[in-house]
């Protein structure tokens, strides 16, 4: 019989279980995590806190020294809740933001090895989760405001009296929920993200899924840019290094990156290749990242990772990815609105915008 402290003075105790009977459900991501600068990219502490802003919307991350800002591995957890819930909702199940499920099943759904190393550092990530506190203005409609919360409010490991644990919960933050049950605000990713072991890399996919998606003429961005909007305490110079480094060896599932002059990144689809968030996809287990994230440990920009092949059908999308934010391209003069823009593209949605459309090929000479 296992001992469990009763559920007192919680917020779980206003709130319903959602327990996770398998685990198994297709990755998904929430759309405003994917290309912002919300996690650290490394896995050294950080502590430092990210200040971003794009016009009226801010993020601001903040971390303690004691535990340091969530990384993007960390992030894993959170696209593992997203996927459940997205998978439960499309089977017509209750939800909550109140998750009860074992921590077997959370590590392998992302490829991690189940051992107690694992195990110790799953809880390490939960409390980063926890201790790291984000303040933005995203989806706050008409009125400005800002919108102050943790990834995780609060979370439990449930033991024996012998140690041996048998389950775990927590309790996602309001915002994030909200998020995911709107089926507008996710997209799918490829099971080989969780294969990525560099956080550049990882960050790197997620934005090119966000605005890349399926595109024939993919996404063009500026490297000033895009290092602003990563969050990443690596200068400028080193920053872009690192983007050519990871253009060599093309890790990202996919996607195939290239430079366009010196300061300008082009992110092309290889093929039609992801699905839509309601679409079947086939699962695939991946090994790779030992970690969740740890802290002590040099960043991780540069280890080597073998090309995916892409897992996804090429009639699963039924039109252009078109979801991209007012700042995604807003550079200094190097892309002009028209180097994204796309006349046969779709009508725009609420949650498109008006200067992020999907990229044009450009002839010598010829008009853009």
């Amino acid at each position: 019989m296992s001992s469990r402290r009763l559920i007192t003075s919680s917020e779980r105790s206003k709130l319903d279980p959602f327990v996770i009977a398998t685990g198994d459900a297709s990755p998904r991501d929430q759309r405003d995590l994917m290309e912002r600068p919300f996690f650290s990219l490394a896995k050294a502490k950080r502590t430092r806190p990210i200040l971003y802003q794009a016009g009226d919307m801010r993020v601001e991350v903040y971390a303690v020294p004691e535990h340091g800002m969530a990384t993007i591995w960390d992030a894993d957890v959170l696209i593992w809740a997203a996927s459940q819930i997205v998978e439960a909702e499309n089977l017509g199940l209750k939800t909550s933001r109140f998750l009860r499920f074992t921590p077997y099943q959370l590590l392998i759904a992302v490829g991690r090895q189940t051992g107690a190393r694992e195990y110790k550092l799953l809880k390490g990530a939960l409390a980063r989760l926890q201790a790291t506190v984000i303040r933005t203005s995203i989806r706050q409609d008409e009125h400005w405001r800002r919108h102050q919360f943790s990834w995780i409010n609060e979370w439990e490991e449930c033991a024996r009296r012998d140690g041996r644990v048998e389950g775990m919960e927590f309790v996602l933050p309001d915002w994030f929920y909200r998020g995911v049950i709107d089926r507008s605000l996710v997209l799918t990713i490829d099971p080989a993200y969780f294969s990525l072991t560099g956080g550049i890399e990882r960050w790197l996919y997620r934005v090119a899924r966000k605005h890349a998606g399926r595109q024939p003429r993919g996404w063009l961005f500026e490297i000033a840019h895009l290092h602003e909007k990563s969050g990443s305490l690596a200068k400028p110079a080193d920053f872009a290094f690192d983007l050519r480094r990871i253009a060599a060896r093309q890790p990202l599932p996919g996607y195939r990156l290239s430079f366009e002059r010196s300061e300008l990144l082009r992110i092309l689809p290889v093929k039609s290749f992801t699905a839509s968030v309601d679409g079947a996809v086939n699962h695939l287990g991946t090994s790779g990242v030992r970690a969740i994230g740890t802290s002590g440990v040099t960043v991780s920009g540069f280890r080597a990772c073998k090309p995916q092949l892409t897992l996804w059908a090429e009639t699963t999308i039924s039109r252009p990815n078109l979801e991209s934010n007012l700042e995604s391209n807003c550079c200094s003069g190097s892309v002009r609105p028209a180097d994204n823009a796309d006349t046969s593209a779709d009508p725009p949605t609420k949650h498109q915008s008006q200067r992020s459309l999907p990229l044009l090929d450009r002839k010598s000479g010829g008009k853009r």
